[in-house]
């Protein structure tokens, strides 16, 4: 299957590396991926999108998961990116830092569409097999196809 520029999240959406201080850092290092890919028209815009939304609440989960996400004028379609951290991104989980990164963007008027990716996306990282393979994975191109099987609605 080849990636079309419409599919949630794709190989060049994906940072099996990610080096990041902070979660601004790391939101910025992925939010950069989807401005390359023509995701998000005004990086500047969707940054404060963002970061209005975990001002709301924190997106880390149990489990070392982090998940910011917003909705955005900026955004031009339903964008999944996804980020591993060795080391480990603070989201405001209780239990520590994040080392699976999600961050979801969708279009500002797009209805509940990053609604339905944020609850598939939990219900499947409440299964240990899901985030294992998350852990374990070594191609991007393969993580995207594993992810966008597993989530995309």
């Amino acid at each position: 299957m080849t990636p079309t520029d419409t599919e949630l999240i794709t190989p060049d959406l994906v940072d099996l590396d990610l080096r990041a201080d902070d979660r601004r850092e790391a939101v910025r290092s992925l939010a950069m991926r989807l401005a390359d890919a023509g995701r998000v028209t005004d990086l500047d815009t969707f940054l404060s999108d963002v970061e209005a939304r975990e001002q709301q609440m924190a997106t880390g989960l149990e489990g070392g998961i982090g998940i910011p996400h917003c909705r955005s004028s900026a955004v031009t379609a339903p964008t999944l990116a996804f980020g591993r951290s060795a080391a480990g991104v603070d989201f405001g989980a209780a239990d520590g830092p994040a080392t699976l990164i999600f961050l979801i963007a969708a279009p500002a008027g797009g209805g509940d569409a990053h609604l339905a990716v944020l609850a598939a996306l939990a219900r499947r990282l409440v299964r240990a097999e899901f985030a294992q393979a998350l852990r374990e994975a070594d191609d991007p191109a393969a993580l995207a196809e594993y992810v966008r099987g597993e989530v995309a609605p």
